[in-house]
């Protein structure tokens, strides 16, 4: 299980507790019960706020909370990984320096909440190159030229004496020759994929910082979900990576 510290805002939100929280009677009452008040007070329109508040809060309570979590240390990989991580750090960097000598109010408020995806992002980097490195260490275990020469001297074995225990050889060499290339274009990928998806994390933060210099907190509209979706999309790769490294697993990789 994903420790709490590793888990984005979405992994967070997206537990049993929060799920609770939403269907929970009690948090229906409190719906019920704040939104009544509220027109009481001041009329449909109050009570709907204070209702929608009341709830919202409720929820939101339900979300664990993250601590520091795992130290981000791209000292600790090989490059390419490790410069596809230091890149995403020093983009959070200029955000965080913008964002501190932003004045509270509104934009401060949006800007946080966006450095708070981007956060995301610094940490799904973090584990897509470690997943990469340990993929690609994998690799190396495996001994590619050495699988390819030994299914080439079993075709030959098998073309001499094409008895079932050649034929069966040469599908289980070929077998593992396939993997290992399949793995290899793999890890090609993603190293390319990271690398597209650390510059657009870069884009972006730097639109941000150029919005947050207007003063204007409208203009961020849509920042905050072109952000979320390209952490999405990191996301989306370290699965995908993590659900690669099953299979190498099988085969004895570490």
């Amino acid at each position: 299980m994903t420790a709490i510290e590793d888990q984005s805002l979405r992994d967070r939100f997206l537990t049993p507790g929060v799920a609770r929280a939403i269907t929970a009677p009690s948090s229906i009452l409190l719906l019920g019960g704040a939104a009544a008040a509220g027109i009481l007070l001041g009329g449909p329109i109050i009570g709907a706020v204070l209702g929608v508040g009341a709830y919202a809060g409720r929820v939101a309570a339900a979300i664990p909370r993250r601590g520091r979590g795992e130290e981000i240390n791209p000292r600790a990989l090989r490059s390419p990984w490790r410069e596809y991580v230091l890149e995403t750090q020093f983009a959070k960097a200029r955000y965080d320096k913008v964002l501190s000598s932003a004045k509270p109010g509104p934009l401060k408020d949006r800007l946080t909440l966006i450095g708070d995806r981007i956060q995301d992002g610094v940490r799904e980097s973090w584990r897509i190159a470690q997943r990469g490195q340990a993929l690609q260490d994998g690799l190396h275990q495996l001994n590619t030229s050495q699988a390819e020469r030994s299914l080439a001297m079993a075709r030959q074995e098998a073309q001499r004496h094409a008895s079932d225990a050649n034929l069966k050889r040469v599908e289980a060499l070929e077998s593992q020759v396939a993997t290992v290339r399949r793995l290899e274009t793999v890890t090609q990928q993603a190293a390319e994929r990271l690398r597209l998806l650390d510059a657009r994390l870069d884009e972006a933060v730097a639109r941000a910082v150029e919005l947050s210099l207007s003063g204007d907190s409208g203009q961020l509209s849509g920042l905050d979900s072109h952000v979320d979706s390209l952490v999405g999309e990191m996301e989306a790769l370290r699965v995908a990576l993590e659900d690669t490294g099953g299979g190498t697993a099988q085969m004895g990789v570490a």
